[in-house]
């Protein structure tokens, strides 16, 4: 089951029914699908993966994923789950713009690290981000993450494939 976490501002919480608009807001955030390097995608679609959380992530334990709340406000996402890009763990996390610029980036990617050694037992983690996400980079490189390549899209983009042994963000 995954677990409830929390970090010095921020409370990981497994998704409730409840969360279902806030988590398609999140996903149809113009800014935000930019930044995740992803195109918008119909508000159904985002409900049905919102539905497949609860009806089947969570049911068989097919990876951890939460919701992110700041005093009680929903602020963001964050999942830790195999990736197919290298044999290992992603790390995933999305905020909402009005969390932005306010070290909680930093805070998600440290409490999920904390979980994946703690919980899960890895040794390191990957993360995936925009090419053109510096913001993004620049917070990984402050939190010890290493380039390991490039990937290039079906749609020309470029993503950056970072690592990070799960101690050194510590």
């Amino acid at each position: 089951m995954t677990p409830a976490l929390h970090t010095e501002r921020l409370t990981f919480r497994p998704y409730r029914p409840e969360d279902e608009d806030a988590f398609v807001a999140l996903l149809r955030d113009e800014e935000v699908c930019r930044w995740m390097g992803q195109e918008r995608v119909p508000e159904a679609d985002i409900r049905t993966l919102f539905r497949t959380i609860l009806t089947d992530v969570y049911p068989q334990r097919l990876f951890d994923v939460w919701g992110i709340w700041h005093e009680d406000v929903y602020a963001g996402h964050a999942e830790v789950k195999k990736t197919g890009n290298v044999d290992g763990h992603e790390l995933i996390a999305a905020l909402a713009p009005p969390y932005w610029g306010r070290g909680l980036g930093t805070e998600v990617v440290r409490g999920l690290l904390r979980h994946a050694t703690d919980n899960l037992g890895l040794k390191e983690a990957y993360g995936m981000v925009g090419a053109d996400n510096a913001a993004s980079l620049a917070m990984c490189r402050r939190l010890g993450f290493r380039h390991v390549r490039d990937v290039t899209g079906d749609d020309g983009k470029v993503t950056k494939l970072m690592v990070i042994t799960a101690t050194e963000a510590e």
